[in-house]
């Protein structure tokens, strides 16, 4: 029988970093609180069949992806050297929370990073002081629900990782590592 990734943190991985890291109270352990994933809609909000077809499509394999509907951001004001309009949209943003959210990073460690091109891991520079990783790809296509075949859009998101608990920075590495990401050497 499998576990998911939730599943074994709560059996495995929280008693190891307890121990590893010297942590006498088990709420102390640094664990995930959320994943954040962002859409830069960018030059795509500049064609002519945006709001009809291109804005549709991403947010249907967003969806797909993800398996919940990401909100739209819009423009909070008008800059005549980007072409915006105050309330355009702009990009796309969701927040997974619980199961949804180990379910991602679980599918982005075994079935997203393989299918990345020249894949060497993540570098350590993207994760930042408070413990938080960022994951940046340029293709949304490397996600195995997503055909490239029927995709009509090209985009790439931005995956950020939120740790609640991490008092060091070494802390949430050894999180991360427990839950399966590579790092560069």
């Amino acid at each position: 029988m499998t576990t998911n990734l939730k599943e074994k943190f709560e059996k495995e991985i929280r008693p190891m970093l307890k121990k590893d890291l010297g942590i006498k109270n088990v709420n102390a352990v640094p664990t995930l609180e959320k994943v954040v994933v962002n859409i830069g809609l960018g030059r795509a909000s500049q064609q002519a069949s945006f709001v009809d077809k291109i804005l549709p499509q991403i947010e249907k394999d967003l969806a797909t992806i993800i398996g919940q509907k990401a909100s739209r951001r819009g423009s909070k004001k008008s800059i005549a050297g980007f072409k915006t309009r105050e309330g355009q949209v702009i990009g796309l943003a969701a927040t997974l929370r619980g199961k949804r959210m180990y379910d991602l990073v679980d599918k982005i460690n075994k079935s997203v990073f393989p299918r990345v091109r020249d894949f060497k891991g993540i570098d350590l520079k993207n994760i930042d002081k408070q413990g938080n990783l960022n994951i940046g790809l340029k293709e949304h296509v490397v996600f195995p629900e997503v055909s490239q075949d029927t995709s009509l859009v090209n985009f790439g998101l931005q995956i950020t990782l939120v740790i609640k608990n991490s008092q060091k920075r070494d802390d949430a590495i050894a999180l991360y590592r427990q839950l399966g990401f590579m790092f560069k050497k």
